[in-house]
């Protein structure tokens, strides 16, 4: 299978499908395809397969797309502005991703749901107690917002990130949460409560523009936000609008 990951600030990965090969994603994905390629929309293993996706924020159904006969092509693009990262993944090897981060995979990629251990990082951590595994073997695409910085943390190494940047991590990668010190960061510095402790050994992706951010940058703008004069209530101002709640709701309700 032979994929190209195009554009700069709205990138598509297009992947050319040789007779047989087959890659899947979940649904309201595909950009466009040629004619030697096939759907099949299903439950992608049943109705607890589905379940879990769902659960993960992703679609209850996937789409697998199969080159038929000299084979054809097939392009997938996100939501929104964004990094399409692509990774081979060995047999057994796997991926912790955010919510809503699976974009595509090889059929042989599966795709299913991580459990938060810890309690804290579940309530503070800012993705919520089920995150999404991907596991190999196979190349996978996944989606990250804005641009997206890769470290290696060496055994022991720690950095502290704002929960919103947290995109990828292998999974010997430890998420917890950590207290922001100090009282006047607490109160005026603006990162919040709790920033996420990423301790190594291990690969991470860290996302420069969490979609909750650029939502709430939107909302200062629409009838009674910050800029139209009114309380500066964000929360209000997304509830009340209807583009803006819904990418709040599918992000922070389903919660990069």
């Amino acid at each position: 299978m032979r994929y190209e990951i195009s554009g700069n600030v709205m990138q598509t990965v297009g992947i050319d499908l040789a007779a047989g090969e087959t890659a899947y994603s979940q649904t309201a994905t595909m950009a466009w395809m040629t004619d030697g390629v096939r759907m099949h929309t299903n439950t992608g293993g049943g109705l607890f397969a589905g379940l879990r996706r769902s659960l993960t924020g992703g679609s209850f159904f996937i789409t697998e797309f199969s080159g038929d006969g000299a084979g054809g092509h097939v392009a997938f693009a996100p939501r929104f502005p964004g990094t399409i990262i692509a990774r081979t993944l060995a047999p057994g090897e796997s991926l912790i991703c955010r919510k809503e981060t699976f974009l595509c995979a090889e059929r042989s990629v599966s795709l299913d749901l991580a459990w938060q251990q810890r309690i804290g990082s579940g309530f503070f951590g800012g993705a919520g107690f089920i995150l999404q595994r991907v596991t190999g073997p196979g190349t996978v695409f996944l989606d990250l917002s804005g641009e997206v910085i890769q470290r290696r943390l060496a055994p022991g190494e720690r950095l502290f990130v704002h929960a919103g940047h947290v995109g990828v991590h292998e999974p010997t990668v430890a998420f917890d949460i950590q207290l922001v010190p100090g009282f006047r960061n607490i109160l005026f510095g603006g990162e919040g409560l709790f920033l996420a402790s990423l301790t190594g050994p291990g690969e991470i992706w860290l996302q420069s523009m969490p979609i909750l951010n650029l939502a709430e940058e939107i909302a200062r703008y629409m009838p009674g936000g910050e800029r139209d004069g009114g309380a500066g209530n964000v929360a209000g101002a997304v509830a009340g609008a209807g583009l803006v709640g819904g990418i709040l709701g599918s992000i922070f309700g389903s919660e990069n």
